[in-house]
């Protein structure tokens, strides 16, 4: 039987000493001096240069000191980096394939989440009652945010009132790596509900492509059909992949 080791996390209180306090080098024991200089150096460097001058792991770093107080995190930065891919798939990993792991518990898994809710959150609100049409820019930054490094496909739908200003934004379904299941009749029920004027649609694409697929036109084309028999108006759907995405409107498909 294989031993498994190298990680080990602890209850934390919400809040935690910093390294260079006394009281704390007491209370939790000191941290080994190449240990507690190299946080304190990372710490330094974001706040004076920002998170541009980090890579990936590094910021990975940032976020797993509070989760691992008194251990070198660097390895196990370097291995989810190494699983998932880059920093945003490793935020946005489910939480099953995080937990397989070496070294990942539950006091990583929450850190990490915590990051993903609050960057989503300001994404959100940078839209949130905004004139959603004239804020286009704001409006893809939060489909990226929130899509992009999914490895699952999901179904969103964003409810405007009569200034297309957002009313609300939902999640509709969850499916597999590429298909989801979407039912028109729900999607405008629920914007008869809202007393909504008009939608967006909003699916990505775990593959990295945006490129719709024929699935995807004729989805679009049922609930477009099924909106203007009710009097909404369907501006857009959006089809989100890994690092750009793709317009019906602006390819002509609405």
């Amino acid at each position: 039987m294989s031993t498994k080791t190298a990680f080990s996390e602890s209850p934390l209180p919400l809040f935690l000493c910093d390294e260079t306090q006394d009281t704390c080098a007491l209370s939790q024991g000191r941290l080994p001096s190449y240990i507690a200089d190299h946080r304190r150096r990372l710490r330094d460097r974001f706040l004076t240069c920002g998170a541009a001058s980090l890579a990936d792991y590094e910021m990975l770093e940032l976020v797993l000191f509070r989760a691992i107080p008194r251990q070198d995190v660097k390895p196990l930065a370097h291995k989810l980096l190494e699983v998932f891919g880059d920093f945003n798939r490793v935020l946005s990993a489910p939480l099953s394939r995080l937990a397989e792991v070496k070294g990942v518990g539950d006091a990583v898994i929450t850190e990490l989440k915590i990051i993903e809710a609050a960057a989503q959150r300001l994404a959100r609100s940078r839209i949130l009652k905004q004139h959603v049409i004239s804020s286009w820019d704001a409006v893809l930054d939060y489909c990226h945010t929130t899509m992009a490094h999914r490895d699952t496909e999901q179904f969103r739908v964003l409810y405007l009132d009569r200034k297309n200003a957002l009313l609300a934004d939902e999640a509709q379904a969850q499916g597999t790596v590429d298909h989801v299941p979407v039912y028109p009749r729900e999607v405008v029920k629920r914007a008869l509900e809202l007393n909504a004027s008009a939608l967006i649609l909003v699916h990505n694409h775990p593959s990295g492509d945006p490129t719709p697929s024929e699935a995807d036109i004729a989805m679009t084309r049922q609930i477009q059909a099924a909106a203007e028999a009710l009097g909404l108006t369907l501006h857009d759907h959006l089809v989100i992949g890994r690092s750009r995405e793709l317009s019906f409107r602006s390819v002509g498909l609405l």
